[in-house]
């Protein structure tokens, strides 16, 4: 019962989310806005060498999307980011979180509890420093973009955790549809 509960919370917060029209009300009094997202179909991958993201990346964007760095806890532009919007790839502008699955985690790093669709990241093992962890990288141009842990806030109970250079925040007035790639080059 309380799986099919959290499925249907999922679906209508999903519909919320896709589709331009009215706020709603969260029960715990929240406004939610409707932001338009869009689910990556797969189609136009993005592939570069390393010398073009060297390019195209500021120094930390480069260390963190291509290198799997991470930046220091608090240093971030968009840890404490409040505006409603789209946070997208830095990389190749996919669009990945919306500012209403973005929590205060208290870690320093902007979180989430769930992403625009599970289509728009990719994730696989992580077991450098000793620890095993789950990476999370965009789908579109695999950037990495930080770790998701199972420590996070309903209806996921997910903690999304990224890196803000990895991001890009683009706010609910300014929102037009995501930037298509330009031509991959290797």
């Amino acid at each position: 019962m309380q799986t099919l509960k959290t499925a249907f919370l999922a679906l209508a917060l999903a519909s919320t989310l896709s589709f331009p029209g009215a706020h709603a009300a969260e029960p715990d009094g929240r406004t939610t806005h409707a932001i338009p997202v869009i689910p990556w179909t797969g189609t136009n991958r993005v592939v570069k060498a390393d010398d073009v993201w060297k390019k195209e990346l500021t120094p930390e964007q480069f260390k963190v999307l291509r290198q799997h760095g991470t930046e220091r806890a608090f240093t971030g532009a968009l840890w404490n980011n409040h505006e409603v919007g789209v946070y997208r790839c830095a990389g190749c502008g996919l669009d990945l979180f919306t500012s209403e699955t973005k929590f205060e985690s208290g870690t320093g790093w902007p979180s989430f509890w769930a992403p625009v669709a599970p289509a728009n990241i990719g994730t696989s093992d992580d077991t450098k420093f000793f620890m095993k962890r789950t990476e999370v990288h965009c789908a579109r141009c695999e950037g990495h973009l930080g770790h998701v842990f199972d420590d996070g806030p309903k209806p996921t109970g997910l903690r999304y955790c990224m890196n803000s250079a990895a991001l890009t925040f683009v706010p609910l007035k300014s929102l037009k549809p995501a930037p298509a790639p330009q031509e991959s080059s290797r």
